[in-house]
């Protein structure tokens, strides 16, 4: 095995989970109707490496939201397996994005069900619920953003014109299906939506704290962690002005930032080809099937 595909399969695995070699199988190699074609745009978005960056602005992002940290802290806990929720999250997005409708709607009622134990209340005596329509729009509102702001700056086959639409359109298809009522389905659409909650917004310490144990101890062979810096450093520099300052998170200078991402999801790319080339081949095998 090359230095590349070993670099490859080390990624593959954190991100997708010890199964996530039957997951790409039942993605990508599952007959059936499928909701998006391998080269809309949001398969484009969703199957590039600055989604790693997206990815995490989107945790840095959804965590200003008070409810959305509490139910983190009060049932996930932040300090437990981090990447086993990446791991979620990531098949998650894989299944809705490349999978037949029939296992994207099944994962859609899994999250469904794991999120009907998730209540609680706030400290001031407000009760929040992870199944709440309005919290479940931030999450998804806070993600397509940090996505498509990834996407924009690193991304391999930016988006253009009309694409942008049609991407916050189709993200919106997953979403309504597991409860968000009235999801954008316009760029336009996506930034009115963003300013609604932003009087909601704030950084608790909860929040603060979740953060700093995510950039500080990302649970990585110290060998990774330079690597995994460089990412997060990225997704900080892409955060709004206001977020980054809420979280207390210092600066990034923009030439440091476009220089630190460019280069990190440059080696992504590089190494996690092979497993590219693999989806691909098995979603033409899918096709001629």
């Amino acid at each position: 095995m090359t230095l590349r595909e070993r670099l490859g399969a080390e990624l593959f695995r954190k991100v997708a989970g010890p199964n996530g070699e039957q997951a790409r199988e039942r993605v990508h190699g599952t007959p059936g109707a499928r909701w998006f074609a391998p080269d809309s745009p949001i398969a484009r978005v969703h199957g590039d490496a600055s989604m790693f960056v997206g990815g995490i602005r989107a945790v840095m992002l959804q965590s200003l939201h008070p409810a959305a940290m509490q139910g983190v802290a009060d049932h996930s806990g932040y300090r437990g397996d981090m990447w086993g929720r990446l791991a979620q999250v990531s098949t998650y997005i894989a299944m809705t994005t490349f999978g037949t409708e029939r296992d994207a709607l099944q994962v859609i009622r899994a999250v469904q069900r794991a999120h009907e134990s998730v209540t609680g209340t706030m400290p001031d005596g407000t009760a929040y619920a992870a199944n709440d329509p309005h919290l479940l729009g931030w999450v998804h509102v806070a993600e397509i953003d940090s996505f498509l702001a990834a996407h924009d700056r690193y991304g391999q086959q930016r988006l253009v014109g009309g694409e942008r639409d049609t991407y916050v359109a189709q993200t919106a298809v997953a979403a309504e299906h597991l409860g968000v009522i009235g999801a954008p389905r316009t760029e336009a659409e996506l930034r009115t939506a963003l300013e609604a909650y932003a009087h909601e917004l704030r950084a608790t310490p909860e929040a603060r704290e979740a953060i700093s144990f995510l950039l500080l101890h990302p649970d990585l062979p110290l060998a990774a962690r330079p690597g995994y810096l460089t990412l997060a450093a990225a997704a900080i520099g892409l955060l709004p002005t206001e977020a980054r300052r809420e979280l207390r998170l210092p600066p990034v200078p923009p030439l440091t930032n476009r220089v630190l991402g460019q280069l990190g999801t440059r080696t992504i790319r590089w190494a996690m080809s092979s497993g590219h080339e693999r989806a691909r081949a098995l979603q033409q095998e899918t096709a001629q099937a």
